[in-house]
């Protein structure tokens, strides 16, 4: 099988997640919750996996590095702590529902769209500009679309921002271990992020980077401040309730390091040369639309296309049982397919990772043209 679904999940991973992730089972118990060595042993992991991730995304204190279950775990404590009923809100135009179902879910909440073409950086920009000068109490922005892999201005977007002391939530999920992300740079209040995609670690991990003091969704035990019956004020306890994912931490843990050690700017490079490569064989094919930036810097490693006259699901089947993997449909993103016209076929997205080769995106190429031949 090819992969092509790292959007989604990246499933091809350095084998060093999986065996720290195997070691945990076996060896780490409780981070917080004894002075034994497994779980002392679990707190060492914990805070070595704070400490990386510090480090990657440039945040001040580890203690500002907070675990979840995922990006839209994190997505929700930081919109319901910065979103309260009545308030506006400016969004792009190529947000997950991971941003806009919480959005609906919060009383008269009034959500102001700021949509451009696709791949139109300074549109995008000037979009954000018009939709913040109505009046905003908070402002979120995808860093790169999960459908069509545009990568959206995000610091001259966080500059609109602080202009205006709107808070900024930066849904990176797409971004984190592609593309370099300074959080304080950015000024952001809050950016959330997959543990299982660009960062290569197990399913069920996630973190959420904090500039703002956050509000909890979850309560429970910390094992910290026991005796108090309100959750800590001090991160990272106050947002981390119950007992944590120490296996999926230490695989996340070395998802950070082969970052590191492979250099992000090595792997965006990477991933869009292949995505270049696959967007000018698939243009090359009789009725075949492709959905690619003219600067490859407007695009990461993930792209769409449709075929005339398939149905985008049909065509993501008939590659499944090619030994292709891919997505097809809307993506969880049905904003992005109402602002590039494509709410009614949806598309195929194929997207890569570091692990992706050439070899493999020539091949997929041949059974493409295969397809439209017949």
């Amino acid at each position: 099988m090819i992969y092509l679904d790292s959007a989604a999940t990246t499933l091809q991973k350095p084998p060093s997640v999986a065996r720290a992730t195997a070691h945990a089972i076996d060896h780490l118990a409780s981070p917080g919750r004894g002075g034994h060595r497994p779980a002392m042993a679990a707190a060492d992991t914990a805070f070595a996996c704070r400490e990386e991730a510090a480090a990657l995304f440039h945040v001040t204190s580890v203690d500002q590095v907070v675990f979840t279950f995922n990006a839209t775990h994190g997505l929700n404590i930081a919109i319901k702590t910065l979103v309260h009923p009545g308030d506006r809100v400016v969004i792009s135009g190529y947000e997950h529902n991971a941003v806009t179902r919480p959005l609906h879910a919060i009383p008269e909440v009034e959500i102001l769209v700021a949509r451009s073409p696709l791949f139109d950086r300074q549109g995008m920009i000037d979009s954000f500009r018009r939709c913040l000068d109505q009046g905003a109490d908070a402002a979120i922005c995808t860093h790169v679309s999960n459908v069509f892999g545009f990568i959206l201005p995000i610091q001259e977007i966080a500059e609109l921002c602080r202009q205006r002391e709107v808070p900024l939530i930066v849904d990176a999920s797409q971004s984190a271990g592609v593309l370099p992300l300074d959080i304080q740079e950015l000024g952001a209040a809050f950016v959330a992020m997959p543990g299982h995609k660009g960062l290569y670690g197990p399913q069920g991990t996630g973190l959420l980077l904090c500039n703002r003091d956050p509000t909890p969704i979850l309560e429970g035990g910390t094992g910290s401040e026991s005796l108090k019956q309100s959750m800590p004020q001090f991160l990272p306890d106050r947002l981390e309730a119950g007992t944590h994912n120490i296996a999926g931490v230490a695989g996340l843990l070395e998802g950070l390091r082969f970052l590191r050690r492979r250099d992000i700017r090595w792997i965006a490079g990477h991933e869009s040369r292949l995505i270049q490569r696959m967007g000018n064989g698939l243009s090359r094919l009789p009725g075949v639309e492709v959905f690619q930036a003219s600067m490859p810097k407007a695009q990461s490693g993930v792209l769409s296309f449709r075929i005339k006259g398939r149905d985008c699901e049909d065509v993501g089947e008939a590659l499944g049982d090619r030994g292709f993997a891919l997505r097809a449909g809307l993506h969880c993103a049905p904003e992005a397919h109402r602002t590039a016209g494509t709410l009614e076929t949806g598309t195929v997205r194929a997207s890569v990772s570091a692990f992706n080769t050439e070899m493999e995106i020539d091949r997929f190429l041949r059974a493409i043209g295969d397809m439209v031949r017949r």
